[in-house]
């Protein structure tokens, strides 16, 4: 299973995708404690350690792509992809494309979880 979700946030692509990677700032936007860089190969964790993953492909203030998993996942189970992508709509306005994959029907509510724990609280932190 896959979806597609786009969300639009006031601010800058370079802006969105600085502040994803980065631990600080990931907390600040999301509210949960988070260990990321932004470097391709490095592991990450968000929402106090129950999202982890790995950077795979990072394309400076256009593309993120993650493995991604959370704690729900069976051990056994292969890690689903993440991929961000950040278009500049006018000065100070990002569309954000989030395609999540290799999930099963189980993972639906992930969805949810994306524009509840992720699209709110970082649309009311890019505040006009």
């Amino acid at each position: 299973m896959e979806y597609e979700l786009t969300h639009e946030f006031n601010t800058t692509p370079q802006k969105l995708y600085t502040d994803w990677l980065d631990s600080l700032q990931h907390e600040a936007m999301t509210g949960g404690e988070a260990d990321i860089t932004n470097v391709v190969g490095d592991d990450f964790s968000a929402w106090d350690e129950y999202i982890t993953g790995r950077n795979i492909f990072l394309e400076p203030n256009s593309k993120i792509l993650q493995h991604w998993r959370t704690t729900d996942f069976p051990e056994t189970r292969p890690d689903s992809i993440v991929e961000i992508s950040l278009e500049e709509l006018e000065p100070n306005r990002t569309k954000l494309t989030l395609k999540h994959s290799n999930l099963t029907d189980k993972n639906s509510h992930y969805k949810k979880g994306w524009i509840e724990h992720y699209f709110k609280p970082i649309t009311e932190f890019f505040v006009d």
